[in-house]
């Protein structure tokens, strides 16, 4: 039913301008600006692979009502877009649009219903031109971080009724191990390690969208509480942490979004000599046997985002 492109991201920032300058700037990315019908001001969209992130304020109409800042929603490109919404009617992917709304350069689109798609927010859309970037920082988008109630779900709707491929699942944890040691003046030192403690974990599964993934990252100990200390580098508990944070406050869906980096460690240097905060300012081992590193939401006006450095398979 779907094509293999994403045809972009849709970002809400609280200062479109400045988050349109830190992307030509700092990451090298080419914008356009597209029009939509019935309005007079244009949508800045920065080409990225083969996909694109498109930047709107909290409350512009295009959304549909006020959003907080963050990942909006998705878009997929499909060559028809009746046949596409029958297909997915017909999948048992219900359409919430009876009629399809203007969308950027002349397109149209057609919202699916989130619940359908597990709380992320996908339009399908018809194709629309485009200048793809050329950045010698950023490659493509990396993953779409989804927070998930239940991975088991995600992949019926998006792999299943959608036809989207499964790239690739895993368990992320992070344990602690207890070493106790044993001390005589006649025997000598016997040292004695108790099995790993799990400390936090999640349960990740990336669907191919496009040229990218959406990264679904379920809870994998409910039991752990929503624990983020600010201002100190990321590890897997505190991932963890703030997806079940995340889900909490929101309920699941569209988390954060990751870009693809040729050297994320000279990536987030660049980024810290230009005035950026950082959560990560060196890479830490991630999914897929990558290297990433989280910047502060304030780096893009209130979107969550990191960079990943890993080999393709």
């Amino acid at each position: 039913m779907m094509t293999k492109n994403l045809a972009y991201v849709g970002l809400v920032v609280t200062d479109v301008d400045g988050t349109a300058v830190t992307l030509a700037r700092d990451f090298g990315l080419s914008r356009t600006d597209c029009r939509v019908p019935g309005r007079s001001s244009t949508v800045a969209v920065f080409g990225i692979g083969r996909s694109a992130l498109a930047l709107f304020a909290a409350t512009d109409p295009f959304l549909g009502g006020p959003s907080k800042p963050g990942i909006h929603h998705i878009a997929v490109e499909v060559p028809d877009l009746h046949a596409a919404a029958r297909a997915a009617t017909d999948a048992g992917i219900a359409v919430l649009d009876t009629e399809p709304r203007p969308g950027l350069a002349g397109s149209r689109r057609l919202l699916l219903a989130p619940r359908a798609t597990c709380g992320v927010r996908t339009y399908l859309s018809e194709p629309f031109p485009l200048e793809r970037s050329r950045s010698d920082w950023v490659e493509r988008i990396d993953h779409i971080g989804v927070a998930s109630a239940d991975n088991r779900a995600a992949v019926e709707a998006f792999v299943t009724r959608l036809g989207h491929p499964l790239e690739s699942s895993q368990t992320d944890m992070e344990a602690k191990m207890t070493i106790e040691s044993f001390t005589s003046d006649t025997y000598g030192v016997v040292y004695h390690a108790r099995p790993p403690e799990p400390v936090g974990g999640l349960r990740v599964t990336f669907v191919t969208v496009g040229d990218c993934e959406l990264e679904f990252l379920q809870d994998f100990d409910p039991r752990q509480g929503a624990q983020i200390l600010h201002g100190q580098a990321g590890t897997t508990k505190q991932d963890q942490s703030a997806i079940s944070k995340f889900i909490a406050a929101r309920g699941p869906g569209l988390h954060h979004i990751a870009l693809k980096v040729p050297d994320v460690n000279a990536m987030l240097t660049k980024l810290e000599r230009g005035g950026h905060l950082l959560i990560d300012r060196l890479g830490r081992p991630g999914s897929r046997r990558a290297q990433i590193g989280f910047l502060h939401p304030k780096t893009l006006n209130g979107v969550l985002a990191h960079l990943v450095e890993r080999e393709d398979r």
